[in-house]
C-alpha cells in the first residue's frame, strides 16, 4: 500500500435550513475530503468532518487541512504500508486531531474496500443488512416549531428522536413532546452545557423516559458524569468525552455512562470506532453511531460503521437532502417508511462521488505529491 498523491479538497456546502446545538449554529458547513491516489491506480476518498468553529472539539476545518498538508502527507506520502493500521499507527506520533487523521483513513479505507472487492461493512465485519435511522432536532425558535418537525420526522418513519437541550430549554420542551407524541422514542443532547450543580434538573428528567441523556456535562469530563450517573435512572451517554478505546475503558470502569456515541471523526477513525465498538460489547454496554453533518462520503463509513453487531440504538443518519441543498455523491442514500437504511453491498463507499458537485463547493484545492 503506497500512497502517490494526497488531493485535499475544502468545501462548503449550503444548508437547506440552519443547524443549531447549545453554543453554535450553521448556516452551512465546511469539510475537507481527502482524495488518495494509490501507486497501483486506485482512487479512494474520505472525509475530514471537523466543524467550522473550535465550538466542539479544537479540531476545525481549516486546521485539518494545516495538519494534513504539513504533517500527515509527509509521514505517508511514497512509503509502503502494509495495512491501514499501519497508516495510523505511523501517526500516532501526531498528538490528537483526531478528525484530520480520520479524512486520511477513510480515504485509504475505501481503496482497501476496493481492492479487496468488499463492501466496507463486510471490511469491518459488520452482521446488518439494515439500520435503524433517528433524527437529530436542533434548537428551534419556539417548542410548536420542534413538534412540527419531530411530526414530520415521525411520519418519515424515523425511530428514535434526539432533541438538543440547554438550560431553559430542557424540561419544559421535553414535557411539551411527551404531552404531544407519547412514548416515543426520545432522547436529549446537551452537548456539555451543564453542571452538577443542576442536577435537579436531571431528575426531573428521569420521569419521562428518556431512552439516555447524553453529555450533559463538561467535554472533557469523565469524573462527573459517574457521579451524575449514580444519582439518575435514565442512562448517560457520553459523546465529547471518548476520544479513543483508553477514554472509553476508563469511562466504563468509573460507571460514568451507560452507552457510548460513537463519531469516527472525533475518535480518530473507523478502525479505533470498532475498537470503542468491541470493548463496549464485550463489556454488555452498548453504543450508537452520531454523526458529524458529514456529506455523503463521510456518511458511508458511518452506515458501515453502524452495522456492526452492538450498535443497538438507531444512527444520527438522515439523508443529506435533508440538511443540504446537494449532496457529494450520487444516489445516497434513503430511509424507508419503517426508519431503515440499506447498508450498501457494493466495494468502494457504495455510493459514486459526484465529481461535479465537488468541484462546485470546493472553496481551497491542494495537491501533495
Amino acid at each position: 500500500m503506497k500512497i502517490k498523491k494526497i488531493t485535499l479538497y475544502k468545501v462548503d456546502v449550503p444548508m437547506v435550513t440552519s443547524f443549531a446545538v447549545s453554543s453554535w449554529k450553521l448556516e452551512s458547513k465546511a469539510t475537507v475530503i481527502v482524495q488518495v491516489e494509490m501507486a497501483d491506480g486506485l482512487i479512494g476518498y474520505g472525509e475530514a468532518a471537523a466543524m467550522p468553529y473550535p465550538f466542539y472539539k479544537p479540531d476545525t476545518t481549516d486546521i485539518c487541512m494545516l495538519v494534513l498538508r504539513d504533517y500527515i502527507a509527509p509521514l505517508v506520502l511514497n512509503k509502503e504500508f502494509t495495512t491501514v493500521q499501519a497508516v495510523m499507527d505511523e501517526l500516532k506520533i501526531i498528538k490528537k486531531h483526531n478528525f484530520a487523521k480520520t479524512g486520511l483513513e477513510t480515504a485509504l479505507l475505501m481503496v482497501q474496500s476496493l481492492q479487496e472487492e468488499r463492501s466496507l461493512s463486510a471490511l469491518l465485519g459488520g452482521t446488518r443488512a439494515k439500520i435503524g435511522a433517528g433524527e437529530s432536532i436542533g434548537i428551534k425558535d419556539s417548542i410548536e416549531a420542534t413538534l412540527e418537525e419531530i411530526e414530520l420526522r415521525i411520519s418519515q418513519g424515523y425511530q428514535r428522536m434526539k432533541l438538543k437541550i440547554k438550560p431553559g430549554w430542557d424540561v419544559k420542551l421535553v414535557k411539551a413532546v411527551r404531552a404531544r407524541f407519547g412514548d416515543v422514542p426520545l432522547m436529549v443532547d446537551a452537548n456539555s452545557v451543564f453542571t452538577l450543580d443542576q442536577i435537579e434538573i436531571f431528575k426531573e428528567l428521569d420521569q419521562y423516559n428518556l431512552t439516555m441523556i447524553e453529555q450533559p456535562l463538561g467535554d472533557d469530563d469523565i469524573v462527573d458524569h459517574s457521579v451524575l450517573q449514580k444519582q439518575i435512572k435514565t442512562p448517560i451517554c457520553l459523546d465529547e468525552s471518548i476520544l479513543s478505546v483508553e477514554d472509553a475503558r476508563k469511562a466504563l470502569f468509573l460507571g460514568a455512562c451507560k452507552i457510548i456515541n460513537i463519531k469516527p471523526g472525533r475518535v480518530g477513525g473507523i478502525l479505533e470506532s470498532k475498537k470503542i465498538h468491541d470493548l463496549c460489547q464485550a463489556q454488555h454496554v452498548g453504543v450508537w453511531c452520531g454523526g458529524m453533518l458529514e456529506t455523503g462520503i463521510g456518511r458511508a463509513f458511518n452506515i458501515a460503521v453502524a452495522s456492526l453487531p452492538n450498535f443497538i440504538d438507531p444512527a444520527d443518519m438522515s439523508p443529506n437532502s435533508f440538511y443540504y441543498k446537494d449532496d457529494l455523491v450520487k444516489d445516497s442514500f434513503t430511509v424507508d417508511l419503517e426508519g431503515n437504511i440499506q447498508v450498501p453491498t457494493a466495494p468502494g463507499l457504495g455510493f459514486e462521488v459526484d465529481e461535479m458537485k465537488l468541484k462546485k463547493y470546493t472553496v481551497e484545492k491542494l495537491i501533495l505529491d
